[in-house]
């Protein structure tokens, strides 16, 4: 019998009571970075929250220091290590990942499709906190960067400490918004305030702004989160589903699914731009953390995520 490959401790821990799926990133000593088997983990505890008849909410938060990160890219930015960059398996057919190592070998001709292919199938994951039929509630401390966001914007209400960072540093090198919800969460300009150069929020801000539902202090974090999840819980299921549906319908008519497809496109050009062979050859040479630092070093906040983006 071959040996389980996955891990002893879960990437996402899961717990059902009063109503209410607690679903934890639980990768405390990496920043909660997103890697293939935290995305399965994570597509199969919401689709058992939302197959579970007792469960009326889902709440989503991160163990340790900060909510999550982003991709944990250290090993693939710096050998562009298959094993960190092979698809999710519960999100479709696995990529050989020989293929996708390949295809960033820039000596090699690019096949942007095999990019898109392995980000679409994480795209995928994200959106089934957007599609569970029940309401999802994100709690945010810390840090919430990067791959990170795309977790956050597709619940459906943000509960952020006020101290807490969000934000998409790697849209300055190396990176773009696969699920492309930040205009439809914020609005455009807000948007672009932040795309166009790689900048955080505090909670505070994101409440401001609209990202965020609520921004509480750090100490009263939980208690307040707790409060919401425990006020939706007490609503009849089935009036939960009409609402997520009948709210959803507005998103997904201003254009979505496009948007999806064009920013997952994108993501893969950034890595094969001048500046992106660049950015990964740095990695390759001083190591990832340098090269993030080098990346965000002139806007003056490098150390916001650690050794996540």
């Amino acid at each position: 019998m071959s040996e389980d490959p996955r891990p002893a401790v879960p990437t996402v821990a899961y717990e059902v009571s009063d109503r209410v799926a607690r679903i934890v990133l639980n990768r405390p000593d990496r920043g909660n970075g997103i890697t293939p088997e935290l995305l399965r983990q994570l597509a199969e505890c919401v689709e058992q929250a939302d197959l579970d008849p007792s469960v009326h909410v889902l709440l989503l938060s991160g163990a340790g220091s900060g909510f999550c990160g982003g991709y944990d890219l250290v090993d693939s930015a710096e050998g562009m290590a298959a094993r960190d960059t092979a698809p999710v398996a519960a999100a479709g057919s696995p990529i050989d990942p020989a293929v996708i190592a390949a295809n960033h070998d820039p000596s090699s001709p690019w096949d942007p499709m095999t990019d898109f292919a392995m980000m679409s199938r994480n795209v995928k994951v994200f959106m089934k906190l957007f599609e569970c039929d029940k309401p999802v509630v994100c709690k945010i401390h810390g840090f919430c960067v990067a791959g990170g966001t795309d977790m956050a914007l597709c619940s459906d209400l943000v509960v952020a400490a006020a101290d807490a960072k969000i934000g998409y540093p790697p849209a300055r090198v190396w990176g773009s918004p696969t699920t492309a919800l930040w205009a439809h969460r914020i609005g455009p300009q807000r948007a672009k305030r932040l795309l166009f150069t790689g900048d955080s929020i505090s909670g505070t801000t994101a409440a401001e702004w609209g990202l965020a539902i609520e921004a509480p202090s750090a100490a009263q974090l939980d208690e307040r989160t707790d409060r919401l999840v425990e006020r939706i819980a007490r609503m009849p299921l089935n009036q939960l589903m009409m609402m997520k549906l009948l709210v959803n319908q507005t998103i997904e008519a201003q254009g979505l699914r496009g948007a999806q497809i064009l920013g997952t496109v994108f993501d893969g050009i950034t890595r094969h731009t001048a500046e992106g062979y660049e950015f990964q050859e740095l990695a390759a040479r001083e190591g990832f953390r340098e090269a993030v630092r080098q990346r965000d070093e002139p806007f003056g906040d490098f150390g916001l995520s650690g050794e996540t983006v």
